[in-house]
């Protein structure tokens, strides 16, 4: 550790002996700390908000009930599963630094994170093939997309990342670590809790990598897939109206797609990379806090029918309240 790291008043011995981590996010910016509280306070609330209201737009509007909302509401779940894993820690690191977490903490947020990355990779995938079904496959769309296919695909991408986190949670857990215990990062993650490992590694390491390039890039190429066909398929269709609608229902989707991974991948797929500590956490606010934030924007701003059912559902509650 850096001396401008170890120097920090709370990161002691007795920390290590406690076996308690320190997350040291955004230590080297003390100034900013008050800033960065309100900024990250108020993305957390935009982002519970935002994604709250997907859910309980898809579930109340009768015009929201297509499987591609369904996977949608899928999906903003994940959202608020992630920023309420990931936000609070960091606002505590914000505001009251120096304060221990204990591994049993540590390895829960950690176990959350694997999940939800996991769940999220699935999620983006099986949205990608929804749009290849109903773009490519028309006339067998609602004969594949059952309401049972659509929740056991749900159920899969929920449960999918469960195993392959616990593994390499444990597995992380196990090693020794060196004190003193501070967590270059504002949250556990396997990079800066490799750092501390006082052991060989480089098993671990490769089963990491292996493991993220099943869970990252697999479905990154399937999406790619099923873009490169619907891209040929909508190429040939005659009308301009039919093209434009076709790429209207798959625009929000390949942004959220390039937004998460675009910075997952930089950061998974190489645990100890040569990127400071520091711009591994400006990346990793981009999939912990910005993206989920800026998703349900992305969904209601360029989706005529969320637009359409915020305001059946906002008229419906005023026009009931004028009534009683």
């Amino acid at each position: 550790m850096p001396p401008s790291w170890a120097a920090l008043p709370w990161v002691n011995e007795s920390l290590a002996h406690q076996m308690e981590f320190v997350l040291l996010g955004f230590a080297h910016v003390p100034s900013l700390r008050p800033m960065l509280s309100a900024i990250f306070l108020a993305i957390f609330l935009l982002t519970l908000l935002g994604n709250t209201l997907i859910v309980i737009l898809t579930n109340l509007d009768p015009g929201l009930r297509s499987p591609m909302y369904f996977f949608l509401r899928q999906l903003a779940l994940v959202e608020i599963c992630f920023s309420l894993d990931v936000a609070p820690r960091l606002l505590v690191t914000l505001l009251r630094p120096g304060r221990g977490v204990s591994l049993t903490s540590c390895a829960l947020q950690l176990l959350l994170v694997l999940s939800c990355v996991t769940s999220e990779c699935f999620l983006l995938t099986v949205m990608a093939w929804d749009r290849f079904l109903a773009i490519c496959r028309p006339l067998r769309y609602g004969a594949i997309m059952s309401p049972r296919l659509c929740r056991l695909l749900a159920t899969t991408c929920w449960l999918a990342g469960v195993p392959v986190a616990l593994v390499f949670t444990i597995w992380l857990f196990n090693f020794p670590f060196c004190g003193p215990l501070g967590i270059r990062h504002f949250f556990c993650d396997i990079a800066p809790l490799l750092s501390l490992v006082c052991a060989d590694t480089r098993v671990f390491e490769t089963n990491v990598f292996a493991a993220t390039v099943l869970v990252i890039m697999v479905p990154f190429c399937l999406i790619t897939t099923s873009y490169v066909m619907i891209l040929a398929t909508i190429l040939r269709m005659p009308s301009a109206s039919g093209r434009h609608k076709a790429l209207s229902t798959c625009a929000s989707h390949l942004v959220v797609v390039i937004l998460f991974y675009g910075t997952t991948g930089v950061i998974h797929l190489r645990p100890k990379s040569s990127y400071s500590p520091e711009s591994k956490q400006v990346v990793s606010l981009s999939y912990t806090m910005v993206t989920p934030m800026l998703n349900p924007l992305i969904y209601s701003l360029r989706n005529k029918e969320v637009k359409a059912a915020f305001g059946r559902v906002c008229c419906g509650r005023q026009g009931s309240r004028l009534h009683e």
